[in-house]
């Protein structure tokens, strides 16, 4: 079954408890939470406060996506805050593998990111380790951005390094992901959907969701 993680990176920031409460009542499997440094990426967000205060409102999974250096030190805290997945970049890391067994150890899921230049073998040596893996279809730190379409073929080498493991590992694909492209974002093997402006700036974000299913 396909699920649907809208990023609240687009929602209103003045409204999050209210946007964290819509995304259940839209029919949303997940609540993506997009973490920014302002180091790792150029951009920057909130942190475990943010996440802690989503979490008294959330009906549904917060997924929370690190982008920002060293991950490894700021883990567990982010689960300790309410997080329910959490996924970050191996290629900001120092110990990623430390990182991941502090996140299953205290009983979340870990994942781990790909921006659109990075290559599966930065993965490939966790595949044992992780519940997820995010390939991003933009170079993230920014909403809005138009998807690569480079993207799908790494979508479908990371499906069959999945299928390969014989692991139950969730593959989500977050930037650029709309209801014009989904089709082919699916069809490459995409499980797991993160969109923000598409359902954020949907007149039906409901309907919106139900589509993103394909």
């Amino acid at each position: 079954m396909i699920k649907i993680s809208p990023s609240l990176l687009s929602a209103d920031f003045g409204k999050m408890a209210e946007a964290v409460k819509n995304l259940k009542l839209w029919g949303s499997d997940y609540a993506h939470c997009d973490v920014m440094d302002g180091v790792f990426v150029p951009n920057i967000t909130f942190g475990m406060p943010m996440v802690a205060a989503l979490k008294k409102y959330a009906e549904i999974p917060l997924d929370v996506h690190l982008m920002i250096i060293n991950p490894e030190k700021y883990v567990g805290e982010f689960v300790d805050a309410g997080a329910d997945i959490v996924t970050f970049h191996p290629d900001a890391s120092h110990d990623v593998l430390g990182a991941l067994k502090v996140i299953k150890s205290k009983g979340a899921r870990c994942g781990l990111v790909l921006n659109p230049d990075k290559p599966l073998s930065l993965v490939e040596p966790y595949i044992n380790e992780i519940d997820m893996i995010l390939i991003m279809g933009v170079y993230a730190g920014f909403g809005g951005q138009k998807f690569i379409p480079e993207t799908l073929a790494k979508l479908a080498a990371a499906k069959k390094l999945i299928e390969r493991s014989g692991r139950n590992i969730e593959l989500e694909i977050d930037g650029g992901v709309t209801e014009s492209n989904i089709g082919e974002i699916l069809a490459a093997g995409a499980d797991v959907i993160v969109a923000g402006s598409a359902v954020f700036k949907s007149a039906d974000p409901a309907k919106t969701v139900a589509s993103l299913r394909g």
